[in-house]
């Protein structure tokens, strides 16, 4: 994927964690999309090392990969943020 991919599947995949985990979230849309980014990076890891798929592009394994990566890594920074 190229780098506007990444960027436009980050801010879905951002978006979408934050809507899926309701609460206060710090920090503004820029981290939102560093997250998305980010759980593109760790979705697409570990779907290919389980086996499941890797994010190849604007589809919906991709789209569930980097949801669920976003949401481990927003979990994980709000833990921190308290």
């Amino acid at each position: 994927m190229g780098v506007f991919s990444w960027i436009v599947m980050g801010l879905v995949a951002g978006a979408l964690a934050k809507w899926l985990l309701p609460g206060s979230a710090p920090g503004g849309m820029f981290i939102t999309v560093l997250i998305g980014v980010a759980g593109s990076l760790l979705g697409g890891f570990l779907g290919t090392r389980l086996g499941i798929g890797d994010v190849t592009g604007l589809n919906l394994l991709s789209l569930g990969l980097s949801v669920g990566g976003a949401l481990v890594l927003l979990a994980g920074y709000r833990g921190l943020k308290r």
